[in-house]
């Protein structure tokens, strides 16, 4: 990540395979350290937005657990009547339709308890992911000198996965255990109260290994997390710097050293899986060695008269029911508690809050818009960085229609300006005004409005051209989208693709060279017809020919704006009508180039650099 003054850069913004490379192992090194089940009442919002459906899937996970427990009921009826001495085949057939009925009425109830809780549990996690990624982008670039981005996708994807996983299937299963599991004990008190006392004893037993193991377990997953994070991550830095790796020919190290690391994921994954078996085979044995035990002592209860043999074939039948309700549970306890340090992660997303914000009742700024700028003695330290200040004392007034071309060396503030005037951040001292209003007393949405974006990379984005365009301007109408492409020096390059304007671009538009991209970024700023442009190195990563191609529709694009350039090329501003020179935050010269030139500073010496090496 660059340093926060830089003057090329976004600060916090690294690419998505450096952010992954960098990030993923702290992400997964943080995951499922909480055990703060609570934090999954966090989903309660969203599951009250759909409570029709919530309704639906209670009614039908209470009523496939009734079929389940009255099956156990309906094959009661069959054995008891079996010794009957008038017993006839009609009598057997009406038993067992009963048995039919109820494993109808348990299919039936089952599909729909499926349906309707899969069905909440996948509508809840929907609305997450969008109400998530929505706060997300209200977050300020602050937020993202803290929490970098490949975090940030790790809680957006990952975790949210985990909280699906439990929501679309471990709540349904963990529910109705935990129903059968009451059910069924409730049942086995009626069918028989001295045997169900001795199943209970039984349960001490057979909890024991589940604590004792399932702690293991969880830090054993949580490491199985963490190498798989590191293959991620460095699959990641390898694909995101894919050209540099084959230039090097470093594919089979790159290989080697991804293998590597898949390898610890599985070693991992290997001890968690041998822990999981041997602490299911613990619990087998214990809960099936005490209903063996108990349905013994029954048989002889059974033999001695003191229980019908149907009602000690209900019994066991519960008893099983119980039990695999119990080991059930115990899968899905996992799973809760690592949804739960999940959905803790993710809702420190939703936490956070932006630095910058709307005031309670915003100023409106004035209609018809003027494009006058003023910085009234700015002192700016980005986070964290209280110490070195990015502007001191800063004071600029720009009037509208003006060209001002900010230069100077690199960590001057030039870029900090930009930033401040978009209102990505707001000064510890001092203010920012646009058409006189205090950006601090306006809506940021509003002061964004006013203003169209250039970069030195201003970033594309998949889809068309014409998409591209109309991301300055959503409403923008096709006669519109032309006008700027033309203005924009674009049409030529465009009209010879082979779809024109709706021709597919590619990821981040990389099937353009630099020179087109910076031209569809231009016509993307002239098309929000802004009174303030801002062009922050523009022109400075291109070669000769793009750049007096793109220095033709910038020139385009200045007229009838109030304009800033920054730019280390000098070539570039001079016909600016003034030019601001600024070192360590600070304004220290301004005028014209000949006038500055005479002065003999710091401008004449950067000139004298630049021009004396052309």
């Amino acid at each position: 990540m660059s340093d926060p003054g830089s003057e090329s850069s976004t600060p916090g913004r690294p690419s998505a395979g450096q952010a992954l490379a960098q990030t993923l192992s702290e992400a997964a090194g943080k995951r499922g350290k909480s055990r703060n089940v609570g934090a999954l009442s966090r989903l309660l919002p969203f599951a009250r937005a759909h409570w029709r459906h919530a309704v639906f899937a209670a009614v039908f996970l209470l009523l496939s657990t009734a079929s389940t427990l009255g099956i156990s009921w309906a094959v009661r009826q069959v054995v008891d009547h079996l010794g009957e001495a008038k017993l006839d085949a009609s009598t057997v057939d009406r038993r067992f339709l009963w048995v039919w009925a109820v494993a109808g009425t348990l299919a039936v109830a089952t599909a729909l308890r499926f349906y309707f809780v899969t069905k909440l549990g996948e509508r809840i996690v929907a609305d997450m992911r969008k109400a998530t990624y929505a706060h997300i982008l209200t977050l300020d670039p602050s937020f993202f000198l803290q929490t970098r981005t490949g975090e940030v996708l790790s809680r957006l994807t990952t975790d949210i996965a985990i909280v699906e996983n439990l929501l679309a299937t471990s709540v349904s299963v963990a529910l109705r255990n935990l129903l059968t599991l009451i059910g069924a004990l409730i049942l086995l008190v009626f069918v028989s109260p001295h045997l169900t006392g001795l199943v209970l004893l039984t349960f001490p037993f057979v909890i024991a290994p589940l604590f004792l193991f399932g702690r293991r377990v969880r830090r054993l997953t949580a490491s199985a997390q963490d190498r798989f994070a590191d293959a991620v991550g460095s699959a990641g830095e390898s694909l995101d710097a894919l050209e540099t790796v084959q230039a090097f020919g470093r594919e089979r190290a790159a290989a080697d050293r991804f293998g590597a690391a898949v390898e610890q994921a599985f070693a991992a994954q290997l001890r968690r899986i041998t822990t999981r078996a041997t602490m299911t085979a613990a619990v087998i044995v214990l809960v099936f060695g005490g209903i063996v035990g108990v349905f013994w002592l029954g048989v002889h209860a059974g033999l001695r008269g003191e229980i019908s043999w149907g009602a000690l074939f209900q019994f066991a039948f519960l008893s099983v029911m119980a039990a695999g309700s119990v080991g059930a549970l115990g899968e899905t306890w996992g799973d809760v508690q690592k949804a739960a340090g999940a959905m803790e992660r993710v809702g420190e997303l939703l936490d956070a809050r932006p630095g910058v914000a709307p005031p309670a009742y915003p100023v409106a700024l004035p209609d018809p818009p003027r494009g006058e700028v003023a910085f009234d003695g700015v002192t700016f330290a980005y986070p964290g960085r209280p110490d070195l200040p990015a502007l001191r004392n800063f004071s600029l007034h720009v009037r509208p229609g003006e060209r001002v071309a900010l230069v100077g060396p690199s960590g001057a503030g030039k870029s900090t300006v930009f930033r401040l005037l978009l209102r990505f951040y707001d000064p510890q001292l001092g203010r920012v005004l646009v058409d006189g209003v205090a950006l601090t007393d306006a809506d940021p949405t509003a002061v964004r409005a006013r203003m169209a974006l250039v970069a030195q990379e201003s970033p594309l984005f998949s889809g068309s051209a014409s998409d591209n365009v109309r991301f300055g301007r959503e409403g923008a109408t096709d006669l519109e989208v032309h006008a700027a492409v033309r203005a924009a020096q674009a049409e030529g390059f465009l009209n010879a693709l082979p779809e024109g304007l709706e021709t597919l671009v590619g990821d981040r538009a990389r099937t353009l060279s630099g020179g087109q991209r910076q031209r569809l970024a231009i016509a993307r700023a002239l098309i929000r017809e802004a009174p303030i442009l801002l062009l922050d190195e523009a022109t400075s990563a291109l070669d000769a020919e793009n750049e007096h191609l793109v220095q033709r529709a910038l020139d385009v694009a200045m007229q009838g704006h109030t304009t800033l350039v920054i730019a280390h090329r000098l070539a570039t501003v001079l016909k600016a009508d003034r030019i601001v020179v600024m070192d360590e935050g600070r304004v220290v010269e301004e005028g014209t180039h000949a006038a500055l030139v005479a002065k003999n500073g710091l401008y004449a010496r950067l000139a004298a650099l630049q021009f004396e090496a052309a």
